[in-house]
């Protein structure tokens, strides 16, 4: 009989039969540990990563062809619009195209080729997206407030967007 020693691992295993299922269980245990905390090490890369910079956004106004147009309201239905809050979002966005154009989007969106705030609503990208909706919803009362797209978003950057509620905002004009 032939020995097989399993290492890598706090424990070692030594068993007579190959392939045991003693040695199998054990060493897949082990396995999942080092995998979840190569896992957890890279979640705490990319988060860092992400929030030591400023996503994309453009620095002038919405010029026409610039960017493909907010999801119309006629297709503001099914799944991807079923709270109120969802719809008054693409509402607002439709009303201050230029302004979303020159913001950030801190869900990092980047990443799947978004270039400002906008492209959050030129699609149902925004309907499915917490921060993207807070973010709109608060350009649009500082929009209100007379505050210019710079201003709206040195707020965004410090974070304000994050005390914005969606179903009292949903409400508010």
């Amino acid at each position: 009989m032939a020995e097989h020693v399993v290492t890598g691992c706090p424990v070692r295993l030594v068993h007579r039969q190959p392939f045991s299922a003693t040695m199998h269980r054990k060493g897949f245990t082990c396995m999942k540990k080092v995998f979840l905390l190569l896992w957890i090490g890279l979640l705490a890369v990319v988060g860092s990563a992400q929030g030591d910079h400023v996503p994309a956004y453009h620095h002038g106004p919405l010029e026409p062809g610039d960017a493909a147009p907010i999801l119309p309201r006629n297709q503001l239905w099914g799944e991807s619009f079923q709270y109120p809050y969802q719809v008054r979002a693409y509402q607002l966005a439709a009303r201050i195209p230029s302004v979303i154009y020159q913001l950030p989007c801190y869900c990092y969106c980047e990443r799947i080729g978004h270039t400002s705030l906008h492209s959050c609503f030129e699609g149902t990208h925004g309907a499915h997206c917490a921060l993207c909706m807070k973010e709109l919803f608060y350009a649009y009362e500082q929009t209100k407030l007379k505050k210019t797209p710079a201003e709206i978003r040195a707020g965004i950057i410090k974070g304000e967007w994050k005390m914005i509620d969606l179903e009292a905002a949903a409400k508010r004009d």
